[in-house]
């Protein structure tokens, strides 16, 4: 009787949390807010004249650079969130990935804050790259800066959109990637990536075709409150995940604990 009302009440929580995750699916359009996200441009090419500074000061024509497979990873670089995440994850797949970082493709790092100069690219390049082993990261991973015309029409040609709360930025967490004409070929969502993945999109970017997404799930630094109607930090999607995992966990334990049970009960009866 008991181990039921535990199992109920298990099974109550987990679908009640899962109610909560999931309820950003289920917004309005007046409650979802306007722009944000990633709306995938494949297929599109880059258009010229995009100026950005490198971490070495060179100031460059961005879409001149790309003479090979290109990954570009959107960040800003004093975010408190998620890009911290998303840079090690990418230095973890250059690692693990059996391409050679430079040769076969290369990555590039982009700050859509205008406000960051050239200084702080170059230590946070100095210090990712230590996360990275056995590739070259001083020619293969460069890390850009640019003003605001030019970061907006970067994120407008990708299809990054970003929102900007006081002194941060709400943003999703995604990698592009471009073929050696400047073409998006793919899209890959999240802070963790697959050494697969990145080659299978070197791969096919550099034949120049392009690949649906699978993995659609998008992540960012802050949540929408739709009453408040403004951002705030995701708690709910931290917590909500530990409760699922402590109620899986003790609904496991019952189970295990009732069939441990019953096969003492059998034992003594046999």
């Amino acid at each position: 009787m008991v181990i039921n009302w535990f199992k109920h009440s298990a099974l109550s929580l987990l679908l009640g949390t899962l109610m909560v995750l999931t309820s950003w699916q289920f917004l309005s359009a007046e409650e979802k807010p306007a722009e944000l996200g990633i709306y995938e441009h494949l297929d599109q090419t880059l258009p010229d004249g995009l100026t950005f500074t490198d971490e070495n000061y060179n100031i460059v024509d961005l879409k001149k650079e790309i003479n090979k497979p290109t990954v570009i990873a959107l960040v800003y670089y004093e975010c408190p969130g998620i890009c911290s995440p998303l840079l090690e994850g990418v230095a973890e797949v250059i690692t693990r990935a059996k391409l050679d970082l430079g040769a076969e493709y290369q990555v590039f790092t982009i700050s859509f804050d205008w406000n960051e100069k050239t200084k702080l690219a170059k230590d946070k390049k100095t210090n990712y790259s230590k996360l990275v082993k056995g590739k070259d990261v001083e020619n293969g991973w460069r890390w850009f800066t640019g003003d605001s015309v030019n970061v907006n029409n970067l994120l407008n040609s990708l299809g990054f959109k970003v929102k900007k709360e006081g002194e941060e930025f709400i943003h999703p967490a995604s990698l592009i990637v471009l073929s050696p004409q400047a073409k998006i070929t793919r899209y890959l969502h999240g802070t963790y990536f697959l050494p697969f993945d990145l080659k299978m999109a070197v791969i096919e970017a550099s034949a120049g075709k392009s690949g649906p997404t699978i993995n659609k799930v998008l992540k960012y630094c802050f949540a929408f409150d739709p009453e408040g109607k403004k951002y705030v930090l995701n708690i709910t999607k931290v917590s909500g995940t530990l409760i699922i995992f402590i109620a899986v966990s003790f609904f496991l334990g019952l189970m295990f604990s009732k069939k441990r049970g019953t096969n003492k009960k059998s034992l003594k009866a046999d």
